[in-house]
């Protein structure tokens, strides 16, 4: 039987068009009935999936929300990927719960940065990749030079699918080489409101478009899959130009859910039991409740509502009584769920970033990892009377992943580390809105952390000699706090049977 999910993500560089394309995306897949254009003072759009207060300001996507809409039978399941180069370990966990992506580029600047970085953790899983080449309707660069940057710079075959009828000014439309139809600018805001012809091609462009169907490789669905290849659309979210072949060709082309790796081998989807795993855990979704909603990734089995898992973490079955399913900021009750669905679970804390849920308790499913901090401040608060609500936020907001937390063995001072300075302003941003706690950041000593692992005994002669470098982390794992690169290649040479690592499975 095959399966009628599609699990995707869309990457891209910020301000390469992302959140306008997920808002059309959902528009036509009739999840919301009005693009989110809430004119606010300048006409500020915001897409409904940016729904924190940092975000709102900002205009950024800094949490990965989840979207589900369903079209001729499939339903779709759109996770939102921070854009913001801060958020990569929030995003690299999030594209572990995917099974295929949309990569969006600026028709005008090609691959940017962040771009790349989020395609390098694609490849690492071989998550098969769409590209959408976006702003076609504005002044760009060739086509052709677009084509192969992604060729070169990716190592990807590319595959064009579709070809813009001029550029910026000279704009007339997109052909669709399956169907050999122009998509049509219409009205004052030249978009395209469903007209399409078959007229002839201007010669220039009849001459770029041979070029372009000899001169790339033919679409092959087994290499699209493997992630050697990538169908290239071009379009225009901000003009609907594009969209609903996007749609097609995540229906039609991209895989359904896709086995995932666990201690034991990989999971097949096909598996009776039911297992998925936890990319995220998100606090104070609803500002009304202070609840706190961990998101599962269904791998293998028929979920049904009520039903016990079991928690690796905590190795105690839990009733699922109100799982979510998620429309942008609407929520429902999922009665059933099958594998690739995304589900919400309410929870106070038992569930965590990492953990396996089964029936059975006998699957682990691997590869969620933390990341090593690049930046370590202390926090001070300003009012001493709220220590303890102080600790109870920096855990919660550890464990959704947005800072890490370290506990030194001595010294009062917590310390939060980041993988990027926006995770700072997020975090007062949120302890001030959520938690009431007013807090300032202060310079620390230190300028990374290192998990440490070894024999007790081993463990105990490097503490008696580093106590005033040494931290707890929220699961009460030892971390060496390093004043300098230089000093965790000094302390490893010193230590050789202990093991310093940057990152941590969670």
């Amino acid at each position: 039987m095959t399966s009628n999910r599609r699990t995707f993500a869309i990457i891209s560089h910020p301000d390469a068009g992302k959140t306008t394309l997920t808002e059309k995306l959902l528009l036509q897949g009739g999840a919301i009935h009005l693009a989110g254009q809430v004119k606010a003072r300048g006409a500020a759009r915001r897409a409904r999936s940016d729904w924190m207060k940092i975000e709102q300001q900002r205009g950024i996507s800094v949490t990965s929300s989840v979207m589900t809409f369903e079209r001729d039978g499939i339903t779709f399941n759109l996770l939102d990927t921070p854009g913001h180069e801060d958020f990569s370990e929030d995003t690299y966990r999030t594209l572990t719960a995917v099974d295929s992506a949309i990569m969006v580029i600026d028709a005008a600047k090609g691959i940017e940065p962040q771009t790349r970085k989020l395609f390098e953790v694609c490849r690492l899983r071989s998550v098969p990749i769409i590209t959408f080449v976006n702003k076609v309707d504005r002044e760009g660069r060739s086509p052709f030079d677009t084509l192969d940057e992604v060729a070169d710079a990716l190592a990807l075959d590319v595959c064009p699918m579709a070809w813009p009828v001029g550029l910026g000014g000279e704009f007339q439309g997109v052909l669709d080489f399956a169907t050999g139809e122009i998509a049509r600018p219409e009205g004052d805001s030249r978009e395209f409101l469903g007209k399409r012809d078959k007229e002839p091609l201007p010669a220039n462009i009849a001459d770029e478009v041979e070029l372009a169907q000899g001169g790339y490789p033919s679409f092959d669905l087994e290499a699209y899959r493997n992630g050697d290849l990538t169908p290239v659309y071009f379009g225009s979210a901000l003009k609907n130009f594009g969209v609903a072949e996007l749609i097609n060709a995540i229906a039609t082309f991209a895989p359904p859910p896709r086995p995932q790796p666990s201690s034991a081998g990989t999971i097949d989807p096909s598996n009776k039991e039911v297992t998925g795993f936890i990319f995220k855990v998100q606090a104070n979704m609803d500002p009304m409740h202070r609840d706190r909603i961990a998101f599962m990734r269904l791998v293998s089995g028929t979920f049904k509502r009520g039903m016990k898992l079991t928690p690796s973490g905590s190795g105690k079955p839990v009733a699922i009584h109100s799982p979510i399913l998620f429309f942008a900021q609407d929520r429902e009750i999922a009665d059933t769920a099958e594998p690739g669905d995304i589900i919400g679970i309410p929870n106070h804390g038992t569930l965590r970033v990492g953990d396996t849920l089964s029936e059975t308790n006998k699957v682990r499913f691997t590869g969620l990892p933390n990341f090593a901090p690049e930046i370590l401040r202390r926090v001070a608060l300003k009012d001493p009377t709220k220590t303890k609500q102080l600790r109870k936020a920096l855990d919660d907001l550890s464990e959704e992943g947005v800072i890490q937390v370290f506990y030194p063995e001595i010294g009062s001072a917590w310390i939060v580390g980041v993988v990027g300075q926006l995770q700072l302003e997020v975090l007062i941003s949120r302890l001030e809105a959520e938690y009431k706690v007013e807090a300032g950041l202060e310079a620390a000593p230190f300028d990374t952390a290192r998990w440490v692992k070894g024999l007790d005994a081993a463990l105990k002669n490097f503490a008696d000699f580093n106590m005033s470098n040494l931290a707890k982390d929220r699961d009460g794992d030892p971390v060496f706090l390093a004043r300098s690169a230089w000093d965790v290649s000094y302390q490893q040479e010193k230590n050789p049977d202990l093991v310093f690592s940057a990152t941590k499975e969670r």
